[in-house]
């Protein structure tokens, strides 16, 4: 049996305000903006949000009863995942104008695109591989750490080349490779929130958006008040 992937090193770099009321679903970074897809039944939007104070400046309403999931961007558009209703919601990217959807099997919890293809999660041990032009399913890769398949991947980012994924009902991260589905490093982010951030409703963790040009690394979780910032020690 293979031993249990490594834990990585890393520093938190600042925290940075989160709104409340988002109950985080998919998450990512665009020149000076987060885009940010949030659940729950009645109360799923898709936001652009300034990163630097949690101001959203612009948002769009998900009719029920979807629960909005996962978030990704591919050629100018937005595709945005629900949970139980096998229905994804298209958008351009600049306006959020409505394009159309795209209908998958099982459910939608993370999405995210590694330049090629959209990677994304179901709650199992799977990451399926989609083509953004025509939506279609183009193969499947098994999640495993120390050799035993790992449940629950959520929300997905993708970082030089490895998929980053939260664990759902916990505080970690891995990074997976997506050739093979092993894991290949954990983030252990337990005690972020301080006890004073507790005293008000929070949920899991789940959320990581990652700036490229500038290397910088952003997760927060359902109803947190705090966005971070940290950096991997390499």
């Amino acid at each position: 049996m293979q031993a249990p992937a490594p834990f990585l090193e890393f520093d938190i770099v600042r925290t940075l305000p989160h709104d409340r009321q988002a109950f985080t679903q998919g998450l990512l970074y665009r020149d000076g903006y987060l885009y940010e897809s949030t659940g729950l039944e009645g109360q799923s939007t898709l936001r652009k949000v300034d990163l630097e104070t949690g101001r959203v400046v612009r948002m769009v309403r998900v009719p029920a009863p979807h629960f909005a999931e996962g978030l990704a961007e591919a050629g100018g558009r937005l595709f945005q995942l629900t949970w139980q209703s096998g229905i994804g919601f298209i958008y351009e990217f600049d306006t959020f104008k409505p394009l159309g959807t795209f209908a998958y099997g099982g459910e939608g919890w993370g999405l995210a695109y590694d330049g090629t293809r959209l990677v994304m999660s179901d709650g199992s041990d799977e990451l399926r591989f989609l083509d953004p032009a025509s939506l279609k399913e183009t193969g499947r890769v098994t999640v495993k750490d120390g050799g035993r398949p790992l449940r629950n991947i959520n929300e997905l980012e993708v970082i030089r080349g490895e998929i980053f994924a939260n664990v759902w009902m916990t505080e970690q991260i891995v990074s997976i490779a997506p050739a093979t589905g092993r894991v290949t490093g954990r983030l252990n982010l337990r005690g972020l929130l301080t006890a004073e951030d507790l005293r008000q409703q929070v949920d899991v963790m789940n959320g990581i958006a990652y700036d490229p040009a500038g290397d910088r690394l952003f997760v927060t979780g359902k109803w947190w008040p705090k966005l971070f910032e940290i950096r991997l020690k390499r």
